[in-house]
């Protein structure tokens, strides 16, 4: 608003929808739309791809900092435009037929969180996690996520309620507690789960040293071969021996993974998995989440990009200031509904 109130004729937005619900996501394009009738240039960034075929009449694509090409909208299709950014064909995700799923591996119970300032973050949060599904929990940032994420992976502890980890009352314990329970993690941050300054062997290794510990030093010949094992298994274009700083977003999360899921995990905490990620990283990213549920973990998928969450969970969790407006089966849930339960409103059908 206050670029158009200085008359300005260029517009530049980037990832404009982050923060908006699909009602305001349609509403913003409604805007555009006229803005540029009335002479506005508008160059728009995004990385998902139905928002830039929606809103876009030239499309230009840059790969690894450079120019992929400029075409017309009308000249392409979301997935000519998905190889354009990734350099191949791009597969998608695959989902298998549903089928029953396990027990719980997390059973949260009216989990709250007031912070320092008496603020309210959480109001009563519970649910179920079982073996072999994916339960996304969708919402606007800033509604209780990052607190939610935080008392999980045992960076802060709760008010009240419970936390149960596969049998265990893990209420308020600390990080390598979870972790030895069976809890596997992706941090909201990729960065925040590496050290730069480490090696990816030294990195890959960070969640159990004590497996490699040798004469009251490390053995890292061991590190080595695990490392080399992990590089292959999830395609991280990395040696051993490079420092983690030096990798790129993508196979930073990959190695985050890695580390992670091969400890088979029953039960994985997987926030903003794909944030910042190309195409290609986000199709790999997710392909691995599939791969837990297949194997009888159970995933607790925590984004901020519907499409994803759609794509992906089986029930989807709806969280609104600290609040879950509901948890509805990914089979009935639509953009519109998971929309309205976003912007804290509660649809008819689903009052009681």
């Amino acid at each position: 608003l206050k670029a158009l109130y200085r008359d300005a004729r260029v517009l530049i937005m980037d990832e404009p929808t982050a923060v908006l619900v699909p009602q305001e996501v349609e509403a913003l394009f409604e805007a555009l739309d006229k803005l540029v009738k009335q002479g506005l240039s508008v160059i728009f960034i995004s990385h998902k791809l139905n928002e830039v075929m929606a809103i876009s009449n030239r499309i230009t694509v840059l790969r690894d900092g450079k120019l992929a090409g400029t075409v017309d909208r009308e000249d392409i299709t979301e997935k000519e435009l998905a190889k354009m950014m990734v350099g191949r064909e791009t597969f998608g995700i695959v989902r298998q037929t549903e089928r029953a799923v396990g027990e719980p591996v997390l059973t949260v119970d009216d989990l709250r969180l007031i912070d320092e300032r008496g603020l309210h973050r959480l109001n009563g949060i519970s649910f179920e996690l079982r073996k072999g599904e994916i339960l996304g929990i969708a919402g606007v940032s800033g509604n209780g996520q990052a607190e939610l994420i935080q008392i999980l992976t045992g960076l802060k502890k709760p008010t009240g309620g419970s936390m149960v980890v596969n049998g265990c009352d893990l209420t308020g314990a600390f990080p390598l507690q979870i972790t030895e329970a069976g809890m596997g993690r992706t941090p909201e941050d990729r960065h925040s789960g590496v050290v730069g300054e480490m090696t990816v062997a030294e990195n890959l290794a960070l969640e159990n040293l004590k497996d490699y510990v040798k004469l009251g030093g490390l053995d890292r010949n061991s590190m080595r071969k695990h490392a080399e094992k992990l590089i292959e298994d999830y395609q991280i274009k990395a040696t051993p021996d490079d420092r983690v700083r030096t990798l790129s977003g993508g196979n930073i999360q990959k190695l985050v993974m890695a580390r992670s899921m091969s400890r088979e995990p029953s039960c994985v905490l997987a926030a903003q998995p794909t944030r910042g990620l190309d195409v290609g990283a986000t199709e790999y990213v997710r392909s691995k989440l599939m791969e837990q549920k297949e194997r009888g973990a159970g995933v607790l998928l925590i984004s901020e990009d519907l499409d994803e969450i759609m794509m992906l969970s089986d029930r989807i969790a709806v969280i609104y200031e600290g609040t879950f407006m509901g948890i509805v089966p990914a089979s009935q849930a639509s953009e519109e509904l998971l929309g309205l339960m976003m912007s804290g409103s509660m649809p008819e059908e689903m009052i009681i």
